[in-house]
């Protein structure tokens, strides 16, 4: 599936990953390939992304890998949609 991770600075990644865990207002959720469309809003905490991918060198700062070998964004808010295999996180 395709995620793209948005900030107000920049878009911060895009690419096919496996993966997707966030800190949604209800708590911690994981999307995998052909998750149901969902739209929600993110709390502050971390999205944890599975995958072979690789981060841009100017945003490289802002990642760090998890203890599963994820990557990790640490946010303080944002916004999730997933449709049709692709999912686009709008981070602060």
């Amino acid at each position: 599936m395709y995620l793209e991770i948005v900030s107000p600075e920049a878009t911060l990644f895009a690419g096919e990953v496996t993966s997707v865990t966030v800190p949604g207002i209800n708590g911690e959720f994981q999307m995998l390939q052909n998750h149901a469309p969902v739209v929600s809003l993110l709390q502050k905490g971390d999205v944890k992304v599975q995958g072979d991918i690789t981060i841009d060198e100017d945003f490289q700062n802002k990642f760090s890998k998890g203890p599963n070998g994820e990557t990790v964004l640490s946010i303080t808010s944002g916004t999730i949609e997933m449709k049709d295999n692709k999912i686009i996180v709008l981070a602060d």
